[in-house]
């Protein structure tokens, strides 16, 4: 039996992954083998062969393959002995049978058995090989694509929970690395969503004050009347409503790490405390008369050019120098494009193991979206799309409509993947759910989102964070608890 010497596959040049496949052939008809030999050569593909189930046992212990394209009728080994040597012995190998009409039942048994696919003799066309065996190539290539990220995430050198093989990123935990064996100062630069607090906390978590306190403190987030209370605490009676007296959280911190980030909003006379604290270790609560000695290591961060607010005459140039004795870039995300996938690998396994979903995988063309957008909003903003996808994943993998809208504009010729509502765009699972079930997985979502989003602008302060949503304390508390957000702060 041979093949047509013609195929219309060969029209068109060779997908990435026939272009890196090698097929092992295994039949016994010389023929046969030799026309499949020469067609899969025609693709790029690589191609060894074996006459016999025997013979390829033989092959697969010297050299590795992709696929092994296996006829079921063969003497001595037959397919089906083969397969289970194959999934015993080679896991890594994806089995496509060939048979003859009458044993299509065997067939689809072998491939309950673990077999890729089978083909039935004779082949409708030449291009139905090829696509089947280059299918199974491309299912092996993402298959160990994901388990190499996986095997990444485990061993790969990181800095506590800051990941990324770049250059950029290796750069970043050099520096961390170093300085967190030391007292310096610390200045992290970089733009919303890239990591500073992440960053701040390893460097405690090196540190010989690993076992002391780590105060996070978004600066911006503090109403400005309440800055140097906050800071470096007041006394009771220092202002209205102050009727205790309470320690600041440097107070709080002392012997540890305190993280000061968007420093750059800080008001000018809590400038003027801070600068103090970094050149005496002295602090002077609000309506105090005595000073106080702390032992903290400042760890502060930005998302704003410094020197232009010195220029503008809102931030010191002296407490600058002060605060930037070593200094820290975190990259945006766009400029390193190399840990998208490793994070959004990373990320589907926190939030698969969160929801207890059993979704491992992340279609090419999602990983493609996702690889190509700019993320503005950088890291934060790719483990919020993960998050998102994971929602409306209705099987094991993350598909291109899964993804928030951010994507929505790209394939919207198709109609296929969103459906644009007077410019709300809604993802395509929302629209397989009768109306009552999507309105509710949609607010659900809508909800978490929401209050995470407060949360994260208020530094974890709950108080500030229902005076903004314009909730009652205990509603917001309740109500965030309710669609799975934690955390947060109670100020005094």
């Amino acid at each position: 039996m041979t093949l047509s010497a013609r195929t219309r596959s060969s029209e068109y040049p060779p997908t990435k992954a026939e272009a890196s496949a090698k097929v092992l052939v295994v039949d016994d008809e010389p023929a046969l083998r030799r026309s499949l030999a020469r067609l899969l050569l025609s693709r790029g593909m690589q191609v060894v062969t074996a006459d016999d189930g025997a013979a390829a046992i033989a092959l697969l212990k010297e050299q590795h393959v992709d696929v092994a394209l296996i006829d079921l009728m063969m003497p001595h080994v037959n397919g089906l002995e083969l397969l289970d040597h194959i999934k015993a012995n080679h896991s890594g190998v994806e089995v496509i049978l060939m048979t003859a009409f009458g044993d299509v039942e065997t067939a689809v048994r072998a491939v309950r058995a673990g077999a890729y696919h089978f083909l039935t003799k004779p082949f409708r066309s030449n291009d139905e090989v090829v696509l089947t065996v280059a299918k199974a190539a491309e299912r092996r290539r993402l298959l160990d694509h994901a388990a190499k990220l996986e095997r990444r995430l485990e061993q790969m050198e990181k800095f506590g929970e800051l990941i990324g093989n770049s250059p950029r990123m290796q750069e970043v935990y050099r520096l961390s690395t170093g300085v967190a064996a030391t007292s310096s100062t610390v200045l992290i630069l970089g733009e919303s969503g890239t990591g500073k607090e992440l960053t701040a906390r390893a460097i405690h978590q090196h540190s010989s004050r690993a076992d002391r306190p780590f105060v996070a403190v978004n600066c911006s987030a503090i109403p400005v009347d309440l800055v140097e209370s906050e800071l470096f605490g007041h006394v009771r009676g220092a202002f209205t409503g102050a009727t205790a007296t309470r320690e600041g959280l440097f107070e709080t911190a002392n012997t540890g790490t305190i993280f000061l980030d968007e420093v750059g909003d800080l008001p000018a006379l809590a400038q003027v405390k801070l600068l103090r604290v970094l050149q005496e270790g002295e602090i002077k609560r609000v309506g105090a008369n005595e000073t106080k000695i702390v032992d903290v290591r400042v760890v502060a961060a930005t998302n704003v050019d410094l020197r232009n607010r010195i220029s503008e005459g809102t931030f010191r140039e002296d407490l600058f120098y002060r605060l930037n004795v070593v200094a820290i870039f975190l990259p945006p995300l766009r400029e390193r494009r190399d840990d998208i996938a490793l994070l959004a690998y990373h990320f589907l396994r926190k939030y698969a193991a969160r929801a207890g979903r059993n979704v491992q995988k992340i279609s090419p063309d999602a990983m493609q979206i996702l690889e190509s957008h700019p993320w503005p909003g950088n890291v934060r903003e790719l483990e919020n799309a993960i998050e998102y996808a994971l929602v409306f994943c209705r099987g094991d993998e993350i598909l291109a409509e899964t993804l928030p809208s951010f994507r929505a504009h790209r394939d919207a010729p198709s109609g296929h993947q969103n459906a644009d509502l007077n410019g709300l765009v809604l993802p395509s699972g929302l629209l397989d759910l009768p109306y009552r079930d999507a309105k509710q997985q949609a607010l659900e979502t809508f909800e978490a989102a929401y209050f995470d989003a407060v949360l994260r602008r208020t530094g974890g302060n709950i108080s500030e964070a229902a005076r903004q949503a314009g909730l009652d304390r205990s509603n917001f508390r309740r109500a965030a608890k309710r669609v799975g957000v934690a955390g947060g702060v109670e100020p005094d």
